[in-house]
Order: structure tokens, then sequence, then C-alpha cells
């Protein structure tokens, strides 16, 4: 495995709207938003690409206010879709192939549906994928820890956020860690 580096690494936002994130444990929606929150912070430190999507805009709502509001700050419009893998939503594939990186970064939900097919496809197709441990939920526990085990099984690997951040950093002192530092507290 690789050190995730910012120059070739993308973040990819997997559905975080709001009537199903009415449906998560509310300690799960928290970790979630404050940890993708932390990622997509690090995307605009480090100018990583950021692509969104969002499952049925139209049942399941708009994406989130905070995470919606950090989406609009990097510029980056959810791209709608119907099907689970979010990769199999050809503006999607097109958004992500556009950037060419080696390292796709998943966060969102449902971890054990729309997760898992996203990362199961990623790593088929062959980017090194890391489905962010403490920013994916599903509405059962028991159904975000067995979605990262498929995640792991069909290839990906399931970091923490922070470690996530701290790869693409690498060293302290830099003016992005002072940037990103007081998040990492």
């Amino acid at each position: 495995m690789e050190r995730l580096q910012p120059e070739t690494s993308l973040l990819l936002v997997v559905d975080v709207q709001e009537r199903l994130a009415a449906a998560m444990p509310a300690p799960a929606m928290e970790r979630l938003v404050a940890n993708a929150g932390l990622l997509l912070e690090a995307a605009r430190v480090l100018r990583i690409p950021v692509v969104a999507s969002e499952q049925y805009p139209k049942g399941l709502g708009p994406t989130v206010a905070p995470i919606a509001d950090r989406l609009r700050a990097l510029a980056v419009q959810p791209v709608d879709k119907l099907t689970f893998d979010a990769v199999d939503e050809p503006r999607i594939a097109d958004a992500i192939g556009r950037h060419a990186p080696r390292a796709v970064i998943v966060v969102g939900m449902e971890t054990h549906v729309c997760v898992f097919q996203t990362a199961r496809e990623l790593a088929r197709r062959g980017y090194a994928v890391h489905v962010v441990a403490d920013a994916v939920a599903s509405r059962r526990e028991e159904h975000r820890v067995l979605g990262l085990a498929l995640c792991e099984r069909a290839g990906a690997v399931a970091p923490p956020a922070e470690s996530v951040v701290f790869d693409w950093l690498r060293v302290a002192g830099t003016g992005e860690f002072k940037a990103l530092s007081r998040l990492l507290r």
C-alpha cells in the first residue's frame, strides 16, 4: 500500500442526504459529518479534487447542510444518481476519470449498500480505495461494520479520517499542517 499523496488523490462523498441522515443513529451522523468535514477541509487546503453524489434526491433530499456548505465552498455540485454504485453513474465515473487519481477516498452512506458497491467497483477499476471507517454510516451499526468488512474484502482499506489527513500532510510544521492542526485536536 502506497502513502496517500494529495496530487494523486480524490475525495468521493457518497449520498450524505437529509432524509437518509434522519434514519441514522445520531452519534453515527455526528461522527460522519465531523470526519467528512475534516477531510473536505483538508481537500480544500491541499487542493485535492472532490466529487459528490446524491441518491435519488427527489426522495432522499439534498446533501445535509454542513457537508453541502463545504461542497459549495469547493464549487462542487453533487451529481444525482439512481444507481447504488456511484461509479455506475457515467457523470460520476467521468468526473473521477478527468482527475485521474491513483487513490479514491470514500465517505458517506450507507456503508453496506452504496459505499460498499462503489468501493468494490473502484477497486475493480484499479484505484487504491480508502473507505474512511469513521466517515461512513449505516442505519444499524452492525451494517456499518459488515459494510466495512465487505469493502476490505473487495480490496479497500478502512483507515480513520485522521490517518488519511496525516498521510496527505506527511510532515509537521508546514502551512498546510498549521491550517489543519486545529481540526486534529
